[in-house]
């Protein structure tokens, strides 16, 4: 039976997993006289932090508590985008008839099997994140608690062995957790978030969700197509309210298009015990009874137990841990990365930031530190279709008083998204207005997470809208919308005056 709750079921793959992330016989190393890195924490930031400082030849020692790979294994990115690939599969066969296929008799989602695909790949996935192989890249592994003990100093209590670990730098990397919010009626009953949901194995007839950001929306649309009976409930701001508010609308057409009830008033919610185990959720638009109850709103960073206090890092219960545009904390010597600090709470920004503190931390020359400030960090939620973005959007960059310039291209202007039926969506760009510098994107597309690095790269290299009309796109593909975008834009370069000399010519030399 595996030790931790979020790697139930005792499935072979979970096992395998455990084995990895959390191997049961585990004995920690003896510790060094003094390390160049210590990392609290083994999530995303924690090993990239790690890896890159042993590559670099530093004595490092890695703690963690629990499981590593963090939420993103384990809770998170991984096994959610495994539910949704089964998710997209089913709404593919449900909607097969519109491209002339036709599948007889219909066809039923066997739940149990699409979770354990799930487990299994993530089993598969774990030997990367695995206390085995960071061993073989020179880390000192440490399984147990991790607190601050004093000046440069780190204890490690646990099963696995206790240890005093001195160093000279450390990273604090042990990211967030699910918060639930205060909802009347919640502690008494019992529900699920992003670190249980996972480890269901059969389907919810009905599913409550609470909370329109990317967790609820992304689950909320995956559960209706697998066939439960979706309900979300958003706050008043709607789903996506941080992204674009184009969006919001075509994503909400999609959700509730595959069955998902959109209801508001999420903030004034009371829940109760109901007959035969389900659960009573009162709303502003009445009573709803739902087999399950899924929390997807509110996060906590993981700052209890650490010993701060003794270290003197400064911590807002909410937000985190203290940083500056280092990433160094109210101690010179501590740094921190990752969802314990940072508002950005994407995998991707947490590998990032974990290479900018190997530099700020161990780097003799400073021309090699960086800025967290200088990272510019795109999002995505992988709905269908999926909402990518980086930098501004249009209305806070009207909100702050940047002037821009936007331009947008619909899909069902695009070749590629015509043939494959997938039209709703558009991309947007914005630059700063009379030049063609991007200062932020939206795209709403099937595929917008993979088509937002482009845009990401030139943002993060100054390359401007004009020379991206440069480059050759192939065709037909939905990436090729950013390249007509560049297109928009050099067509605004041709001025009257230009447009009046080349009527002249064109004219004399009929």
């Amino acid at each position: 039976m595996p030790t931790f709750p979020e790697l139930l079921p005792a499935t072979e793959a979970n096992l395998r997993l455990e084995a990895n992330v959390a191997p049961p016989d585990w004995k920690n190393p003896p510790a060094a006289d003094r390390y160049h890195l210590v990392v609290l924490g083994a999530g995303t930031a924690g090993l990239v932090t790690a890896a890159a400082a042993a590559g670099l030849g530093a004595r490092v020692a890695l703690i963690e508590r629990r499981l590593m790979g963090g939420d993103c294994l384990n809770v998170g990115c991984v096994p959610s985008k495994g539910v949704i690939a089964a998710a997209r599969a089913a709404a593919a066969v449900r909607d097969a008839n519109r491209f002339g296929v036709h599948v007889a008799g219909g066809y039923q989602v066997d739940f149990s099997a699409a979770m354990e695909r799930m487990r299994r790949l993530r089993a598969d996935i774990s030997p990367h994140d695995s206390a085995e192989r960071f061993t073989l890249k020179g880390v000192d592994v440490f399984r147990g608690e991790g607190h601050f003990a004093g000046d440069n100093t780190l204890a490690v209590t646990g099963m696995a062995g206790s240890a005093v670990l001195r160093y000279r730098r450390a990273v604090i990397a042990t990211g967030g957790r699910a918060a639930a919010p205060p909802i009347p009626g919640l502690d008494s009953i019992e529900y699920l978030t992003n670190e249980t949901v996972f480890s269901l194995t059969e389907l919810p007839e009905s599913l409550a969700v609470v909370g329109g950001g990317p967790i609820g929306c992304e689950l909320a649309q995956a559960f209706a197509r697998l066939g439960s009976r979706v309900t979300l409930f958003t706050d008043d701001k709607g789903i996506f309210p941080r992204d674009d508010a184009d969006a919001a609308p075509l994503l909400a057409a999609s959700l509730e298009r595959d069955g998902v009830q959109l209801l508001g008033g999420g903030t004034e919610l009371s829940v109760a015990a109901g007959p035969h185990s389900r659960v009573i959720v009162s709303s502003p638009h009445g009573q709803i009874i739902a087999q399950r109850l899924l929390i997807a709103v509110g996060r906590a960073p993981n700052v209890e137990g650490l010993g701060l206090d003794v270290a003197g890092v400064e911590v807002d219960p909410r937000r985190g841990i203290r940083v500056n545009d280092r990433l160094q904390t109210t101690n010179a010597h501590i740094y921190a990365a990752g969802d314990v600090c940072s508002p950005a709470k994407f995998t991707h920004a947490a590998d990032f930031q974990a290479r900018l503190v190997v530099r700020n931390a161990l780097m003799p020359w400073p021309a090699n530190r960086g800025k967290a400030s200088s990272l510019v960090i795109p999002w995505c939620t992988y709905t269908s279709p999926e909402v990518a973005g980086v930098g501004l959007t249009e209305q806070q960059a009207r909100g702050r008083g940047v002037p821009v310039d936007t331009y947008r291209i619909d899909l069902r202007e695009i070749d590629r998204s015509l043939l494959e039926g997938e039209t709703e969506g558009f991309v947007k760009l914005i630059t700063s207005a009379g030049t063609d510098k991007i200062v932020g994107a939206t795209i709403v597309a099937p595929n917008a997470g993979d088509m937002i690095g482009e845009v990401s790269l030139a943002m993060t290299h100054g390359i401007g809208l004009g020379k991206i009309a440069g480059a050759i796109h192939p065709y037909p593909t939905v990436g090729e919308a950013i390249r007509k975008l560049g297109d928009q834009y050099n067509r605004t370069k041709l001025t009257s005056t230009a447009q009046w000399v080349l009527a002249k010519w064109f004219a004399w030399t009929k």
